[in-house]
């Protein structure tokens, strides 16, 4: 019998306590890589990602595509990748995470340990600058009344968010590239 990532779930805690172990370490701020540096993987990654870049290999045949998921799959093995493979990584993982797969598959620890990866990669850093730029933003409504929120749709898989206060007027755009500030007015009526 195939053991899954980690482990046998008839383990009980011990999964568990792997689960949130890979996620504290994982999660931690100074575990971020630094430009050029490789992004470091643990065996629950490894163990889920393999079979995801196997996948991308099994559907290809463009032997240049082949190549890059070739050397990815060996540097996620080696629990280490190369800032030259990291786009790729970063991509693979939001597929990954976005289709649901992983969750259904290796269930919630899985899927936390993924979302910390992606968090370490090039689009991951670029979401958690887009939401620290979103919340700095929002932070101006600390102490107002809302007097007004609508949402709209700005194009297929793009969305708005406005809220009205008596001293502005934030427009949050919603979008498969991330989440943005559209427009802020401020002092508005004042």
């Amino acid at each position: 019998m195939k053991k899954p990532f980690g482990g046998d779930k008839r383990e009980g805690a011990g999964v568990e306590n792997y689960f949130f172990n890979s996620l504290l370490t994982a999660m931690a701020s100074d575990d971020q890589p630094k430009a050029g540096e490789s992004i470091t993987l643990d065996s629950l990654q490894r163990d889920i990602l393999i079979p995801q870049i196997q996948a991308f290999l099994d559907a290809t045949s463009d032997p240049q595509a082949r190549e890059v998921y070739l050397a990815l799959k060996s540097a996620i093995e080696s629990l280490a990748v190369p800032a030259d493979l990291q786009l790729r990584l970063g991509a693979i993982v939001e597929v990954a995470l976005t289709s649901g797969r992983v969750r259904r598959l290796f269930g919630p620890g899985a899927e936390l340990s993924l979302n910390a990866l992606f968090m370490k990669t090039p689009r991951g850093r670029e979401v958690a600058q887009s939401l620290a730029e979103l919340n700095k933003a929002l932070a101006t409504l600390k102490g107002q009344t809302v007097e007004q929120i609508t949402s709209t749709q700005r194009s297929p898989g793009a969305y708005a968010l406005t809220l009205k206060t008596s001293g502005c007027q934030i427009v949050i755009r919603f979008e498969q590239a991330g989440v943005r500030v559209e427009s802020l007015e401020v002092d508005l009526g004042r």
